[in-house]
């Protein structure tokens, strides 16, 4: 069966439904909007919509459904109506999508679902809060970073070269490397999935990001570019900005309380960490279009 067949076949079940495309800072992704609990998305539904040849194209699908109807999250509800239900390209899922993050929280407040400017919505990696900025902006309270749990300094190889990482958990695994200089960031080949050793720091995969310092070290002003798990090079990753963040911020020894302006492909985000240790992402999230799926039918000859 061709990838064409194989995707029509996957979605035939969602004819009519309506759903929505939405980017940040060109993470880009297809909302599922699914109040009423119906659609738990299969992986190859998820593979579907995301094929940028095929389907609507994204790196992930958001699904917007109920907290309460949802066993893996359900402890949430008394704090958040609406569970982000995030599925990476492959149709594997995730503890949290900074950047899907504000994409969702744009799509329930234009959608009327929320009113905002502040609300909580339901994730894997726990609830997290949202603000709504008076200029448009999207702040995510992202929670707090950890280490993995094997100590251990991991090495990351792109073809044949290598270089000491540092491991950020934000709850999704990430390894950030630092290199020499901007012309090293733009060449590296990112089309095939970073090596990371010892396997076993990172048992369930993980996200590398490269970075490079823009200006000098009180700045705090840093570009990167990052191959996610599960999806490949993108052109940004929220809570791989907030690794960076961190993993940067121990490296200049920097207070507690501070904030870097970090610089992806795609654009730009600030994250910022309150004297609590708590996280905070903010960036711009933007509605696309909302489309009507099928029904598909063949072209004539």
């Amino acid at each position: 069966m061709t990838s064409s067949a194989a995707h029509a076949e996957a979605l035939a079940p969602l004819d009519g439904l309506r759903v929505v495309k939405g980017h940040g800072t060109g993470n880009d992704f297809v909302l599922v909007p699914d109040p009423d609990s119906k659609h738990d998305l299969t992986p190859a539904q998820v593979r579907a919509l995301t094929d940028r040849h095929f389907g609507i194209g994204g790196d992930g699908v958001l699904r917007v459904v109920p907290t309460a109807t949802c066993p893996e999250v359900a402890d949430q509800a008394g704090i958040a109506h609406w569970f982000m239900d995030y599925r990476n390209h492959d149709g594997s899922t995730a503890e949290m999508c900074g950047n899907g993050a504000r994409v969702f929280a744009r799509y329930l407040v234009e959608s009327g679902l929320e009113a905002g400017p502040t609300f909580s919505i339901a994730t894997r990696g726990g609830a997290r809060g949202v603000r709504i900025e008076n200029d448009g902006d999207v702040t995510i309270d992202m929670g707090t970073a950890t280490t993995p749990l094997l100590r251990a300094m991991p090495v990351v190889s792109v073809g044949h070269t290598s270089w000491n990482g540092s491991g950020v958990i934000v709850p999704n695994p990430h390894c950030v490397v630092f290199v020499d200089d901007a012309d090293e960031l733009v060449a590296l080949d990112l089309s095939a999935a970073p090596k990371v050793e010892p396997r076993a720091m990172f048992p369930d995969g993980v996200n590398v990001e490269f970075v490079h310092r823009v200006g000098a070290h009180s700045d705090h002003h840093v570009q990167m570019r990052v191959h996610e798990r599960g999806v490949g090079e993108t052109l940004s990753c929220g809570t791989g900005a907030v690794a960076v963040m961190v993993a940067t911020a121990a490296r200049d020894e920097a207070p507690m309380a501070t904030a870097y302006t970090v610089d992806a492909p795609g654009g730009t985000v600030v994250v910022t960490r309150r004297a609590d240790a708590h996280l905070e992402l903010r960036g711009p999230a933007t509605l696309v279009a909302t489309l009507t799926l099928g029904p598909r039918t063949t072209p004539p000859p």
